[in-house]
């Protein structure tokens, strides 16, 4: 009695899912087809066939009509499917008529074939060749990389340049990036065409020949990076940190991501920051914040005091009958600018009253005395303005 075998999901085979971007479907192909092809494998049997049923897979997923179909009606397209004669799709595969297997073996005695050809072999678009050949891929640019460093409030105000070990994956030195060696070849399976004929019962096929990719012409991969074209390297780069920037803030190292493949352009490196606050001054954007003490007579009578800033010592005047909590503004005198270059934020003073202690009898009578001379209660209205 034949038994019936279930196939798996082509979106649970490639890990994505049903909405999956055609990138993301790519990306996860060529991931897999890494991990199993048979060339880095040798003699792995279950290793051969999850390659043939990764490749299946991405055969039907990355083509839009034949995604559409199996969103449709799953592995029974065979079906329920029907392509018009000589309708060619975007991967260069031409239909005569008849309908999509996708899997099952067709019957033998084929015209013009020596056997059946199932949906896998018609449809295949091996990502590597066989016998250490490959086949040339689509270029890709490099994917950016993130390092979060600390830096103190200093070098974050005054800008620093920083020493960091970073890992990232560089051009294959052996092979210059392409994943290949070795001048190309006349592909032995087209004979340099491109391209093949297959049938499969009514169905006659011109496909891109699987050995070569449909270049015509195959390499050899090379070992150093088994083909990937990039290898894992660690470096020690410095990084200029400019003035001003803040928690958050993105510095962008250009080139200095992970490398593209094929030839693609490299990725860009991002230091991210952390500040560590400061015990005085508060800073918000590019504005600085303090509280300074003044004294009770300052802030009667008025006075010109020194405060710090990140200059060095400022002179700020206080006028007379100033109160506490009022704050006072110094123009410039804040943070650099990452946006406005050449400018600065502002630093504002806080002036906190602090009143005297009557530490003796002539403290004390001078703080009576100056009670008697108040002009008035402060608190006069407070009732009226709470009712």
């Amino acid at each position: 009695m034949a038994t019936t075998t279930t196939k798996q999901d082509y979106y649970e085979l490639l890990g994505v899912p049903r909405k999956a971007a055609q990138k993301e479907i790519r990306q996860a192909y060529r991931r897999l087809a890494r991990k199993y092809h048979p060339d880095l494998n040798p003699g792995d049997k279950s290793s051969e066939e999850k390659f043939k049923q990764v490749q299946e897979a991405y055969d039907v997923l990355s083509d839009a009509k034949k995604r559409q179909m199996y969103d449709q009606f799953g592995f029974d397209a065979e079906r329920r499917a029907a392509v018009p004669p000589e309708e060619a799709d975007a991967n260069g595969v031409h239909f005569d008529f008849g309908g999509f297997d996708f899997g099952g073996s067709a019957g033998a005695g084929n015209a013009g074939g020596s056997g059946g050809a199932n949906f896998r072999d018609i449809f295949s678009q091996f990502f590597r060749g066989g016998a250490g050949q490959a086949v040339a891929q689509e270029a890709e640019p490099g994917s950016d990389l993130e390092y979060q460093i600390e830096i103190s409030f200093w070098e974050a105000v005054r800008g620093t340049v920083k020493t960091l070990t970073i890992t990232r994956l560089d051009a294959c030195s052996a092979c210059n990036g392409t994943g290949t060696v070795g001048s190309p070849q006349v592909c032995e399976a087209c004979g340099g065409t491109g391209q093949s004929t297959q049938t499969s019962g009514r169905m006659r096929f011109n496909v891109p020949c699987t050995r070569c990719g449909g270049t015509g012409h195959t390499r050899t991969l090379c070992s150093a990076c088994r083909g990937e074209g990039r290898v894992r390297r660690t470096e020690t780069i410095d990084v200029r940190i400019p003035a001003g920037v803040q928690t958050g803030s993105r510095v962008r190292v250009a080139g200095h991501g992970n490398a593209g493949t094929n030839g693609a352009p490299p990725g860009d490196l991002y230091i991210i920051t952390e500040v560590q606050p400061h015990p005085y001054f508060d800073r918000r954007g590019d504005d600085l914040y303090t509280v300074v003490p003044i004294t009770v007579s300052e802030a009667a009578l008025g006075a010109k005091i020194e405060v710090p800033t990140l200059d060095g010592r400022s002179q700020l005047r206080v006028p007379p009958g100033t109160n506490s909590g009022q704050k006072l503004r110094l123009r410039e005198k804040g943070v650099p600018s990452l946006r406005r270059h050449g400018q600065r934020g502002d630093l504002y003073v806080e002036l906190q009253v602090i009143v005297p202690k009557p530490v003796d009898e002539r403290v004390r009578n001078l703080l009576k005395e100056l009670a008697r001379l108040e002009p008035e209660d402060p608190r006069g209205d407070l009732f009226a303005r709470a009712s």
